[in-house]
């Protein structure tokens, strides 16, 4: 007797779900993320000066181009977490900290709503692709947002006045800070500690979802 068999049906693999629910870990770990780029940020309020005001005396505007510091937390918050309001809540967490902390060169709600806008930057960016994708260039192009809301903030905030050369020249350097330190240097980060099995609690901690 001879069998027939039938081809089986191709399986298609199920489409992933963005859970957006927040659970109490993602609260746990943006927090505690935000508080370590606090300490973070208290360092470099005190240095950032030494590389950009050699860049600045060369080109008006160019000490933007280590600006990027700045904007890390937006960015590595949007991608170990992968929640609505990822970016946005460990970058303003980390303000916060920087804006009330013992020693702190920046004060009150300003610095607090210059995180607020440049966890914004990054937020929508992960928004505008459904929260579903982590590739390398999503995270540049999600810290290169976070640089240019920056910028527009520090035009309207910091910089009142200037003229178009030094807003051009600042603003260019503030997306090239943000899509290289923000955003490749927080893919670089979030890639080694999902290595480590830090992140074994999180979808980020599987370094096959980081591919290049």
């Amino acid at each position: 007797m001879t069998t027939v068999s039938t081809p089986s049906s191709p399986v298609t693999p199920s489409k992933r779900r963005i859970n957006y629910r927040w659970r109490v870990v993602d609260i746990v770990v943006a927090a505690v993320l935000g508080v370590a780029f606090a300490v973070v940020f208290f360092g470099w309020d005190f240095v950032y000066a030494i590389p950009s005001k050699p860049l600045d005396l060369l080109l008006q505007g160019s000490g933007s181009l280590v600006y990027g510091v700045w904007l890390i937390p937006a960015v590595v918050g949007g991608l170990v977490v992968r929640k609505p309001g990822a970016a946005v809540f460990t970058e303003v967490v980390a303000a916060t900290i920087e804006a009330f902390g013992p020693g702190s060169q920046w004060g009150g709600f300003q610095t607090i709503l210059s995180g607020v806008i440049q966890g914004l930057g990054a937020e929508v960016v992960f928004a505008i692709l459904l929260y579903s994708t982590w590739r390398v260039w999503v995270a540049v192009v999600a810290g290169a947002a976070s640089g240019l809301s920056m910028a527009i903030n520090d035009f309207v905030n910091s910089y009142p006045g200037t003229g178009l050369a030094f807003r051009l020249t600042y603003g260019t350097g503030a997306v090239i800070s943000g899509a290289v330190i923000a955003g490749l240097g927080s893919w670089l980060l979030v890639r080694a500690l999902a290595k480590t099995g830090a992140l074994s609690r999180f979808a980020s901690g599987r370094t096959a979802n980081l591919a290049a």
